[in-house]
């Protein structure tokens, strides 16, 4: 495996087809929040926003997908090979506004609100929400919605998991996974100014099969 310098670009090398720049469009019909493809809820997880934001969106799969259903959608990653792939894929979608940065910097200097902004496996899987958390809740409309996805939890390991991206022989690279359970979520929404919180585990499509952690919280 290929050494990675930095974060940046080993999420150049992720999901989907990693370095693969021919690689054709992915299936766009719908938002999919589970690791399960038509497994969970598709856009009406997000209520009937007019704009939305999705942070650490990758190839903004889920950002198109919302775009076509008429919100205007925009798509913020740090990446800059998928943002590339984004751009070849979607960029003439009017609705949708592709932005290559850092989310953290975005969300903190952007004068915009977001009738909704939403994480689908993203930066909230990949970030302390104890730093995410206080710049979403400024970003919003009164009454608008966060919501988020990723993986469940493996109890009792919760908390910020690390992974080396490169391997244990290659450079240190930490890529950072946030790991929390439903009670931890709930009390840093709360903390963080959210109102009417719902944290919930979405199960597998089958028995004793990896679950999916879903979150809904709204601006005062």
């Amino acid at each position: 495996m290929s050494a990675y310098p930095s974060p940046q670009a080993y999420w150049g090398a992720f999901w989907p087809t990693a370095g693969e720049d021919t690689a054709a469009a992915p299936p766009a019909e719908r938002i999919h929040w589970t690791q399960y493809p038509h497994h969970g809820p598709g856009a009406e997880f997000l209520g009937r926003p007019r704009t939305a934001l999705e942070i650490g969106a990758a190839t903004c799969v889920a950002g198109f997908a919302l775009a076509r259903t008429s919100v205007k959608v925009t798509c913020v990653d740090f990446s800059s090979h998928q943002m590339e792939r984004a751009r070849r894929w979607w960029g003439s979608e009017p609705d949708l506004t592709l932005v290559e940065a850092d989310v953290l910097d975005y969300l903190a200097t952007t004068t915009t609100r977001w009738d909704c902004i939403f994480s689908n496996w993203g930066a909230a899987f990949f970030t302390d929400p104890d730093v995410l958390l206080p710049l979403v809740l400024p970003r919003l409309t009164p009454g608008g919605l966060f919501a988020f996805s990723s993986v469940e939890p493996l109890a009792p390991c919760y908390g910020p998991q690390i992974t080396y991206g490169n391997g244990y022989r290659g450079p240190r690279l930490a890529i950072v996974r946030w790991m929390l359970s439903n009670e931890q979520w709930t009390a840093a929404l709360a903390r963080h100014g959210f109102r009417r919180i719902d944290v919930h585990t979405l199960p597998g499509p089958e028995e004793g099969f990896v679950g999916t952690t879903t979150g809904r919280a709204y601006a005062p």
